[in-house]
């Protein structure tokens, strides 16, 4: 059988690179130097700088990527559209999210079927994003979200649930208000704002006995100051739970108008290409 001379022959196996990366068990355990700084030299009540752009995708109706540091998400919005017959008669019009993690976001290689982290992040962006959006002004249709993480340190679903919302406001898409997303980690007496993925919460490194130990995300509705979206893992106090839901709602509210400033840049944007191409006809 011949052989294609010109293919250059790869190796049989391969080895990922985290392999012969040294683990920082520290960075798991110690989240808080004794400086007061985390690791990344943040203070615990700082957020990552945000970058976020609309309109990024042309075949989308709405788009928008956001980056958080090493957090990337992208987004786009298509409809709305006359929904399946098979589902019941309503007035009022549908969101269907569908959330996916890219193979190689995370440091262990993901499989290309849906698992159930990707389904309980569309059914929360899903959650948030009814309460803002006018669904009586699309009757018998639906609207679809389609959210890839591509790179994931931490965070990632806030940054979807503001990614996602900057979309459908980029759809044209009437809302009564914009959706800001934000996640907070809590480890005993520190608050963690914005963490990453070593300060993300996992209740393999905590012990059943101790308490207040968890992670909040907030979906805010910032102009009328309503949560549309509350999600908490782990064991967390009343007192503290209210602290940390206090936090987060402030710095979604610090998050409004970078998403505001986006929108507009991708109007102006838009109008100066529409009249460029009438200036040319």
């Amino acid at each position: 059988m011949p052989t294609d001379s010109k293919r250059v022959p790869g190796p049989t196996e391969t080895q990922p690179p985290f392999l012969y990366q040294k683990k920082n068990e520290k960075a798991e355990t110690i989240l808080v130097n004794s400086d007061g700084n985390r690791h990344d030299g943040r203070k615990p009540a700082e957020m990552r700088p945000i970058f976020l752009k609309a309109g990024v995708i042309s075949q989308a109706r709405g788009s928008a990527y956001i980056e958080q540091h090493n957090t990337k998400v992208i987004c786009a919005v298509y409809g709305p559209h006359e929904y399946q017959r098979r589902e019941g008669f309503s007035m009022k019009g549908k969101l269907r999210c569908e959330v996916k993690y890219a193979t190689f976001s995370c440091r262990q290689r993901g499989s290309h079927q849906t698992d159930t982290r990707e389904k309980e992040a569309a059914l929360v962006i899903q959650q948030a994003l009814e309460p803002a959006v006018c669904l009586h002004k699309f009757p018998k249709s639906q609207l679809d979200i389609f959210v890839t993480v591509l790179q994931n340190d931490g965070s990632a679903l806030g940054a979807a649930l503001t990614c996602a919302s900057a979309a459908v406001a980029d759809a044209g898409i009437e809302m009564y208000d914009l959706v800001i997303g934000c996640q907070m980690r809590q480890a005993g007496e520190s608050m963690l704002l914005d963490p990453t993925v070593q300060e993300e919460y996992h209740s393999r490194l905590v012990k059943n006995a101790e308490s207040n130990h968890g992670a909040v995300t907030v979906a805010l509705l910032p102009s009328i100051n309503q949560v549309s979206a509350l999600v908490q893992k782990g064991n967390l106090e009343s007192e503290i739970a209210l602290q940390v839901l206090k936090t987060c709602t402030e710095a979604c509210q610090r998050i409004y108008p970078v998403v505001q400033q986006c929108l507009t840049k991708a109007v102006q944007s838009r109008e100066k290409t529409m009249d460029t191409s009438e200036t040319k006809t």
